[in-house]
Protein backbone atom coordinates (compact mmCIF):
# COMPACT_ATOMS: atom_id res chain seq x y z
CA UNK A 1 0.00 0.00 0.00
CA UNK A 2 1.16 3.01 -0.51
CA UNK A 3 1.59 6.01 1.26
CA UNK A 4 -0.62 8.33 -0.57
CA UNK A 5 -3.30 5.39 -1.09
CA UNK A 6 -3.22 5.46 2.70
CA UNK A 7 -4.17 9.01 2.69
CA UNK A 8 -6.69 8.87 0.78
CA UNK A 9 -8.22 5.33 2.12
CA UNK A 10 -8.41 6.84 6.09
CA UNK A 11 -10.00 10.28 5.51
CA UNK A 12 -12.98 8.02 4.23
CA UNK A 13 -13.14 6.14 6.12
CA UNK A 14 -13.65 8.43 8.64
CA UNK A 15 -16.12 10.22 6.63
CA UNK A 16 -17.73 7.31 6.47
CA UNK A 17 -18.69 6.65 10.26
CA UNK A 18 -19.02 10.39 10.85
CA UNK A 19 -21.67 11.24 8.19
CA UNK A 20 -23.00 8.38 7.23
CA UNK A 21 -26.85 9.17 7.06
CA UNK A 22 -25.27 12.42 5.45
CA UNK A 23 -23.42 10.29 2.87
CA UNK A 24 -26.58 8.45 1.83
CA UNK A 25 -28.52 11.22 1.88
CA UNK A 26 -26.53 13.06 -0.86
CA UNK A 27 -25.05 9.89 -3.15
CA UNK A 28 -28.14 7.55 -3.15
CA UNK A 29 -31.19 9.17 -2.02
CA UNK A 30 -33.89 6.86 -3.03
CA UNK A 31 -31.84 4.65 -0.82
CA UNK A 32 -31.71 6.70 1.75
CA UNK A 33 -35.67 7.65 2.08
CA UNK A 34 -36.05 3.44 2.30
CA UNK A 35 -34.23 3.53 5.67
CA UNK A 36 -35.84 4.02 9.09
CA UNK A 37 -33.21 6.21 10.51
CA UNK A 38 -35.15 6.16 13.92
CA UNK A 39 -33.20 2.38 14.44
CA UNK A 40 -29.51 2.70 15.03
CA UNK A 41 -27.19 1.62 12.16
CA UNK A 42 -24.47 -0.22 13.30
CA UNK A 43 -20.97 -0.51 11.23
CA UNK A 44 -20.23 -4.50 10.84
CA UNK A 45 -16.39 -4.00 10.21
CA UNK A 46 -15.55 -7.26 12.28
CA UNK A 47 -18.11 -9.12 10.29
CA UNK A 48 -16.43 -7.40 6.68
CA UNK A 49 -12.92 -8.26 8.18
CA UNK A 50 -13.80 -12.07 8.29
CA UNK A 51 -14.88 -12.17 4.57
CA UNK A 52 -11.95 -9.85 3.23
CA UNK A 53 -8.86 -11.78 4.67
CA UNK A 54 -7.68 -12.55 1.28
CA UNK A 55 -4.58 -11.12 -0.55
CA UNK A 56 -6.01 -12.67 -4.07
CA UNK A 57 -8.84 -9.59 -3.79
CA UNK A 58 -6.47 -6.88 -4.01
CA UNK A 59 -6.77 -3.42 -1.68
CA UNK A 60 -9.61 -3.39 0.60
CA UNK A 61 -9.67 0.75 -0.30
CA UNK A 62 -11.97 2.66 2.41
CA UNK A 63 -14.95 -0.28 2.29
CA UNK A 64 -17.37 0.09 4.87
CA UNK A 65 -20.33 -2.15 6.17
CA UNK A 66 -23.23 -0.81 8.11
CA UNK A 67 -26.73 -2.88 9.33
CA UNK A 68 -29.22 -0.15 9.15
CA UNK A 69 -33.23 -0.91 9.07
CA UNK A 70 -36.02 -0.57 6.34
CA UNK A 71 -39.44 1.39 6.90
CA UNK A 72 -40.65 -2.26 6.58
CA UNK A 73 -39.18 -3.10 9.82
CA UNK A 74 -36.09 -5.54 7.60
CA UNK A 75 -32.11 -5.74 8.58
CA UNK A 76 -30.72 -5.12 5.66
CA UNK A 77 -26.63 -4.77 5.74
CA UNK A 78 -25.39 -2.23 3.84
CA UNK A 79 -21.74 -2.79 1.76
CA UNK A 80 -19.87 0.47 0.45
CA UNK A 81 -16.75 0.47 -2.10
CA UNK A 82 -14.93 3.71 -2.12
CA UNK A 83 -12.68 3.28 -4.84
CA UNK A 84 -9.91 6.31 -4.23
CA UNK A 85 -8.45 8.72 -6.27
CA UNK A 86 -6.29 7.22 -9.31
CA UNK A 87 -7.10 3.61 -8.88
CA UNK A 88 -9.61 2.63 -11.18
CA UNK A 89 -8.94 -0.90 -10.78
CA UNK A 90 -9.69 -3.63 -13.40
CA UNK A 91 -11.62 -6.32 -11.24
CA UNK A 92 -13.81 -3.83 -8.94
CA UNK A 93 -16.69 -5.53 -10.35
CA UNK A 94 -15.55 -8.62 -9.34
CA UNK A 95 -14.61 -7.58 -6.13
CA UNK A 96 -17.91 -6.01 -5.17
CA UNK A 97 -19.41 -9.46 -6.59
CA UNK A 98 -17.28 -11.53 -4.00
CA UNK A 99 -17.87 -9.20 -1.07
CA UNK A 100 -21.37 -9.57 -1.64
CA UNK A 101 -22.06 -13.14 -2.04
CA UNK A 102 -19.56 -13.98 0.76
CA UNK A 103 -21.38 -11.96 2.92
CA UNK A 104 -24.66 -13.53 2.10
CA UNK A 105 -23.30 -16.82 2.17
CA UNK A 106 -21.57 -16.19 5.52
CA UNK A 107 -24.75 -14.29 7.61
CA UNK A 108 -27.65 -15.22 5.38
CA UNK A 109 -29.18 -11.67 5.14
CA UNK A 110 -29.96 -8.90 2.56
CA UNK A 111 -26.99 -7.34 1.03
CA UNK A 112 -26.82 -4.34 -0.14
CA UNK A 113 -23.82 -2.97 -2.32
CA UNK A 114 -23.12 0.14 -3.42
CA UNK A 115 -20.29 1.88 -5.05
CA UNK A 116 -18.67 5.75 -4.38
CA UNK A 117 -16.15 6.06 -7.32
CA UNK A 118 -13.68 8.75 -6.16
CA UNK A 119 -11.14 8.30 -8.69
CA UNK A 120 -10.08 10.63 -11.84
CA UNK A 121 -10.70 8.12 -14.40
CA UNK A 122 -13.75 9.25 -16.44
CA UNK A 123 -14.47 6.32 -18.25
CA UNK A 124 -14.09 3.99 -15.26
CA UNK A 125 -17.59 3.41 -14.62
CA UNK A 126 -18.50 -0.30 -13.09
CA UNK A 127 -21.34 -1.26 -12.99
CA UNK A 128 -22.23 -5.38 -12.68
CA UNK A 129 -20.96 -8.46 -13.08
CA UNK A 130 -21.72 -11.27 -15.33
CA UNK A 131 -20.50 -14.69 -15.87
CA UNK A 132 -22.47 -17.66 -18.11
CA UNK A 133 -21.43 -21.00 -19.91
CA UNK A 134 -23.75 -23.50 -21.49
CA UNK A 135 -27.05 -21.60 -20.11
CA UNK A 136 -26.06 -21.23 -16.40
CA UNK A 137 -25.42 -17.49 -15.63
CA UNK A 138 -24.65 -15.51 -12.57
CA UNK A 139 -25.62 -12.09 -13.28
CA UNK A 140 -24.75 -8.95 -10.23
CA UNK A 141 -25.58 -5.20 -10.18
CA UNK A 142 -25.09 -2.42 -7.96
CA UNK A 143 -26.10 1.01 -8.03
CA UNK A 144 -22.72 3.13 -8.57
CA UNK A 145 -22.13 7.04 -8.15
CA UNK A 146 -19.29 8.70 -10.10
CA UNK A 147 -18.08 11.78 -8.02
CA UNK A 148 -16.37 13.19 -10.96
CA UNK A 149 -20.00 13.85 -12.53
CA UNK A 150 -20.55 16.53 -9.89
CA UNK A 151 -18.27 19.04 -11.28
CA UNK A 152 -20.76 19.63 -13.86
CA UNK A 153 -22.56 21.44 -11.48
CA UNK A 154 -19.91 22.60 -8.40
CA UNK A 155 -22.18 26.12 -7.55
CA UNK A 156 -25.14 23.16 -7.00
CA UNK A 157 -22.69 20.95 -4.57
CA UNK A 158 -21.00 24.29 -3.07
CA UNK A 159 -24.59 25.50 -1.86
CA UNK A 160 -25.63 22.17 -0.92
CA UNK A 161 -25.75 22.56 3.21
CA UNK A 162 -25.26 18.85 3.69
CA UNK A 163 -22.15 18.19 5.32
CA UNK A 164 -20.82 15.54 3.35
CA UNK A 165 -21.00 17.63 0.42
CA UNK A 166 -18.03 19.33 2.19
CA UNK A 167 -16.40 15.64 1.76
CA UNK A 168 -17.22 15.59 -1.56
CA UNK A 169 -15.85 18.66 -2.46
CA UNK A 170 -12.79 18.03 -1.16
CA UNK A 171 -12.00 15.27 -3.16
CA UNK A 172 -13.10 16.78 -6.17
CA UNK A 173 -10.55 19.30 -5.42
CA UNK A 174 -7.75 16.67 -4.81
CA UNK A 175 -8.79 15.54 -8.22
CA UNK A 176 -9.24 18.67 -10.61
CA UNK A 177 -6.51 21.20 -8.82
CA UNK A 178 -3.21 20.00 -9.45
CA UNK A 179 -1.59 22.96 -9.06
CA UNK A 180 -0.33 23.44 -5.59
CA UNK A 181 -1.60 27.35 -5.49
CA UNK A 182 -5.20 26.64 -6.66
CA UNK A 183 -5.19 23.77 -4.75
CA UNK A 184 -4.06 25.68 -1.52
CA UNK A 185 -7.20 28.02 -2.67
CA UNK A 186 -9.42 25.24 -2.92
CA UNK A 187 -8.90 24.13 0.57
CA UNK A 188 -8.88 28.05 2.30
CA UNK A 189 -12.53 28.21 0.48
CA UNK A 190 -13.66 25.02 1.80
CA UNK A 191 -12.67 26.25 5.50
CA UNK A 192 -14.35 29.35 4.81
CA UNK A 193 -17.22 27.43 3.62
CA UNK A 194 -17.38 25.54 6.95
CA UNK A 195 -17.46 28.96 9.04
CA UNK A 196 -20.58 30.49 6.29
CA UNK A 197 -22.59 27.52 6.91
CA UNK A 198 -22.90 27.74 10.94
CA UNK A 199 -21.54 24.80 11.86
CA UNK A 200 -20.37 24.55 15.29
CA UNK A 201 -16.85 24.02 16.47
CA UNK A 202 -16.59 20.25 16.84
CA UNK A 203 -18.45 19.73 12.96
CA UNK A 204 -15.81 22.13 12.13
CA UNK A 205 -13.23 20.54 13.73
CA UNK A 206 -14.06 17.38 12.39
CA UNK A 207 -14.78 18.77 8.70
CA UNK A 208 -11.43 20.61 8.74
CA UNK A 209 -9.74 17.40 9.65
CA UNK A 210 -11.24 15.35 6.53
CA UNK A 211 -10.29 18.28 4.25
CA UNK A 212 -7.09 18.27 5.63
CA UNK A 213 -6.13 14.69 4.94
CA UNK A 214 -7.59 14.94 1.82
CA UNK A 215 -5.95 17.69 0.35
CA UNK A 216 -2.41 17.78 1.25
CA UNK A 217 -0.09 20.92 0.30
CA UNK A 218 3.60 20.86 -0.08
CA UNK A 219 4.89 22.55 3.29
CA UNK A 220 5.51 26.14 2.24
CA UNK A 221 1.82 26.47 1.21
CA UNK A 222 1.00 24.95 4.16
CA UNK A 223 2.48 27.77 6.14
CA UNK A 224 0.49 29.53 3.73
CA UNK A 225 -2.47 28.54 4.63
CA UNK A 226 -2.27 28.50 8.32
CA UNK A 227 -1.29 32.38 8.10
CA UNK A 228 -4.75 32.74 5.92
CA UNK A 229 -6.85 30.59 8.41
CA UNK A 230 -5.28 32.76 11.36
CA UNK A 231 -6.37 36.09 9.80
CA UNK A 232 -9.65 34.69 8.74
CA UNK A 233 -10.62 33.39 12.08
CA UNK A 234 -9.69 36.70 13.74
CA UNK A 235 -11.80 38.69 11.35
CA UNK A 236 -15.10 35.69 12.35
CA UNK A 237 -13.82 36.30 15.82
CA UNK A 238 -13.97 32.19 16.33
CA UNK A 239 -10.54 30.92 16.35
CA UNK A 240 -11.29 27.62 16.23
CA UNK A 241 -8.68 25.78 13.82
CA UNK A 242 -6.01 27.56 15.77
CA UNK A 243 -5.39 23.80 16.92
CA UNK A 244 -4.20 23.08 13.40
CA UNK A 245 -0.86 22.12 14.36
CA UNK A 246 -2.17 20.01 17.25
CA UNK A 247 -4.35 18.12 14.61
CA UNK A 248 -1.46 17.50 12.26
CA UNK A 249 0.53 16.02 15.50
CA UNK A 250 -1.79 14.00 16.27
CA UNK A 251 -2.49 12.63 12.69
CA UNK A 252 1.20 12.75 12.31
CA UNK A 253 1.55 10.34 15.35
CA UNK A 254 -1.47 8.07 14.37
CA UNK A 255 0.60 7.32 10.68
CA UNK A 256 3.58 7.00 12.73
CA UNK A 257 2.58 4.80 15.45
CA UNK A 258 0.32 2.39 12.73
CA UNK A 259 3.91 2.19 10.51
CA UNK A 260 5.88 1.05 13.26
CA UNK A 261 3.59 -1.33 14.26
CA UNK A 262 3.11 -2.63 10.28
CA UNK A 263 6.91 -2.39 10.42
CA UNK A 264 7.45 -4.83 13.44
CA UNK A 265 5.25 -7.24 12.60
CA UNK A 266 6.43 -7.57 8.80
CA UNK A 267 10.12 -8.58 10.46
CA UNK A 268 8.65 -11.07 12.73
CA UNK A 269 6.86 -12.70 10.33
CA UNK A 270 9.70 -13.10 7.95
CA UNK A 271 11.51 -13.72 10.80
CA UNK A 272 9.80 -16.75 11.96
CA UNK A 273 8.36 -18.26 8.65
CA UNK A 274 10.69 -17.13 5.80
CA UNK A 275 9.14 -18.31 2.47
CA UNK A 276 6.05 -19.04 4.02
CA UNK A 277 5.43 -15.24 4.36
CA UNK A 278 4.10 -14.40 0.61
CA UNK A 279 3.54 -11.04 -0.82
CA UNK A 280 -0.39 -11.77 -0.34
CA UNK A 281 0.62 -11.74 3.46
CA UNK A 282 2.60 -8.23 3.32
CA UNK A 283 -0.91 -6.87 2.11
CA UNK A 284 -2.56 -8.18 3.91
CA UNK A 285 -0.85 -6.18 6.88
CA UNK A 286 -0.44 -3.03 4.92
CA UNK A 287 -4.04 -3.15 4.80
CA UNK A 288 -4.93 -3.59 8.08
CA UNK A 289 -5.97 -1.34 10.57
CA UNK A 290 -3.48 -1.13 14.23
CA UNK A 291 -6.23 -3.34 16.13
CA UNK A 292 -6.02 -6.48 13.59
CA UNK A 293 -2.15 -5.73 13.73
CA UNK A 294 -2.01 -6.08 17.26
CA UNK A 295 -4.27 -8.98 17.31
CA UNK A 296 -1.71 -10.60 14.72
CA UNK A 297 1.18 -9.47 16.45
CA UNK A 298 0.90 -11.79 19.83
CA UNK A 299 -0.52 -14.51 18.03
CA UNK A 300 2.90 -14.79 16.50
CA UNK A 301 4.12 -16.07 19.78
CA UNK A 302 2.05 -19.21 19.71
CA UNK A 303 1.09 -20.00 16.00
CA UNK A 304 2.98 -23.30 14.70
CA UNK A 305 2.02 -21.99 10.87
CA UNK A 306 1.05 -18.39 9.26
CA UNK A 307 -2.26 -19.39 8.88
CA UNK A 308 -2.69 -19.46 12.50
CA UNK A 309 -1.62 -15.64 12.95
CA UNK A 310 -4.28 -14.56 10.19
CA UNK A 311 -6.90 -16.79 11.61
CA UNK A 312 -10.67 -15.21 11.40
Amino acid sequence: MTTESADYDSPWKEALEQWFPECMALLFPDIYREIDWGVPYIFMDKELQKVVRDGKLGRRYADKLVKVTTLDGTATWVLIHIEVQGDSETGFSHRMYTYNYRLYDRYQIDIVSLAVLADDTRSFRPGGFRRARWGCETEFRFPAVKLLDWAKDLPALEANDNPFAIVVLAQLNAILQRDGQQRKNAKLQLIRMLYHRGYDKQQILELFRVIDWILQLPPELELQLEQDISRFEEEQKMPYITSIERIGEQRGEQRGHRQGQSGLLHSLLQAKFRDAYSQAHREQVDQADSEAIAAWSLRILTAETIEDVFQD
